[in-house]
């Protein structure tokens, strides 16, 4: 009987890979020509608990929504017009600071909740008991491009994963021809101020990044289209099969596997992308609900953006985020549309009409279609606005009390929760943080935001640092 030699080493599972096909990276490549081959993402992740929801689409307000002229209207502006602050004012963005402002906007109690709101968005407050307002929001940055990364990463700087990313990468996507995370763009609307940094997969394997697809461009996806016939772009990737053996043998499994992957994905987007922006077989009322027939270009676009979310819904993407439009009024810019420190009612009028049909229309749809408990709508901006102006008719950053709101499966509609004071200046009761909002879209999600880690520079990172907690007053 001959016996192996001590001193031979064993094979491993590299070597195994690479001596019996054509190594780690032809293997899974030789996957990505077979029409019955199952994607990379079609073995889930398990969620640590029964989720409520499957799907977020995150309604990004790039510039700060003024939560004293929208959903946290407050009496006192009115009475007090033109009146100096009678509390110390904080160092705000320019400190061109003026008296008390008044709201250009009427409140009144909406739905069969009664939660007061403006009518800056008239749809979405005929939908209030859909709603969860959460009034008592803070931030810990004043400034744009910090506020952005902080309110998608949970770090006001570069280089950490942003939620869709965590999402992804907590549960992965249901459909092996698109990603787990997309952002949709149109009407030339660009990233918030900090750029494409923000929806990055930072220490995560590249696969969570996010995919920007223009909804409203020829081609959707301008750095994933076949520039070549698909006989010879087959060709081409058995050669880049090729040149994988050695790859594989020099770099570690996972990145090899997250390369892999993103030219597996990237190849089937080419097909699964035109189709899904194709709304030829929309119906008339359908392209209606969400505002796609408005003479207003921007409400338009952004219309068409939710209803391609409504759509990658449908598909199993796991995280969609929308993007604003720039409507060109006030000091609102491409990045921060909604950044009005001068002509505020012309400004937040016009991006408020930009997004209320669609946003109203996707909740609607969601409903009838029977996707309404299964998906999770955030809808924020990076902070609020000062109750006192700026000049004569804007409003300054306010990151110590603003509002959002949630609706979808798992929220207890027709809420508003927590508090900021009399003016609007400071939250004042459950004040709530960044990292309490994603503990609780995690929660929802089936996952418990301390158990979400990963391991980079030799600590666990996670999406809510080392803070948050779910607030379970919204939920059902």
């Amino acid at each position: 009987m001959n016996l192996q030699p001590m001193n031979q080493r064993l094979l491993s599972r590299r070597d195994m890979l690479r001596r019996t096909s054509l190594g780690f990276g032809s293997l899974a490549m030789a996957g990505l020509f077979s029409e019955r081959a199952r994607s990379a993402n079609s073995a889930l992740p398990s969620p640590h608990f029964a989720p409520r929801v499957k799907h977020v689409v995150f309604a990004y307000m790039s510039g700060g929504v003024s939560h004293v002229d929208s959903f946290d209207p407050k009496p006192e502006l009115a009475k007090r017009h033109g009146q100096p602050m009678p509390v110390p004012v904080r160092p705000t963005m320019f400190n061109q600071n003026g008296n008390i402002m008044a709201s250009p906007w009427e409140a009144r109690p909406r739905g069969q909740c009664g939660v007061v709101m403006t009518d800056l968005f008239p749809r979405l407050a005929a939908l209030a008991d859909d709603l969860a307002v959460i009034r008592s929001m803070t931030s810990k940055v004043s400034e744009h491009a910090q506020g952005n990364y902080f309110f998608h990463t949970g770090f006001p700087f570069m280089g950490h994963p942003s939620a869709g990313a965590w999402c992804s990468y907590g549960l992965g996507t249901e459909n092996r021809d698109l990603p787990g995370f997309v952002v949709l763009q149109s009407g030339g609307a660009v990233a918030p101020h900090g750029g494409v940094g923000l929806f990055s997969s930072g220490y995560l394997p590249a696969q969570h990044q996010a995919s920007v697809i223009r909804v409203d461009e020829q081609p959707a996806l301008p750095n994933v289209k076949p520039r070549e016939a698909d006989a010879l772009q087959r060709q081409r990737l058995h050669f880049i099969r090729d040149l994988d053996e050695k790859f594989a043998q020099s770099a570690g499994d996972a990145a090899v596997e997250a390369a892999i992957r993103n030219y597996e994905t990237a190849y089937r987007m080419q097909v699964a992308v035109p189709e899904l922006c194709d709304l030829r077989g929309e119906s008339d009322a359908t392209r209606r609900l969400y505002g796609l027939d408005s003479p207003h270009k921007q409400c338009a676009a952004y219309g068409t953006q939710c209803l391609v979310a409504r759509r990658l819904i449908e598909r199993g993407v796991r995280f969609v985020e929308l993007s604003c439009i720039n409507e060109g009024i006030g000091a609102g810019n491409a990045p921060n549309p909604w950044d009005q420190h001068g002509k505020l009612k012309e400004g937040h009028g016009a991006m408020a009409h930009q997004v209320d049909t669609g946003l109203a229309g996707l909740i609607t749809d969601l409903k009838a279609r029977g996707l309404f408990d299964d998906t999770l709508i955030l809808f924020s901006g990076e902070f609020g606005r000062t109750p006192f102006s700026q000049g004569s008719d804007g409003r300054d950053h306010n990151p110590y009390g603003f509002s959002l709101w949630l609706s979808g499966g798992g929220i207890k509609g027709g809420t508003a929760f927590g508090a900021t004071d009399e003016l609007g200046y400071f939250a004042v009761e459950d004040k709530c943080e960044i990292y309490d909002l994603y503990a609780t879209v995690l929660h929802l999600l089936g996952l418990d935001h301390e158990r979400l880690t990963h391991r980079f520079g030799g600590r666990d990172f996670r999406l809510t640092d080392v803070h948050g907690k779910v607030i379970r007053e919204i939920l059902v």
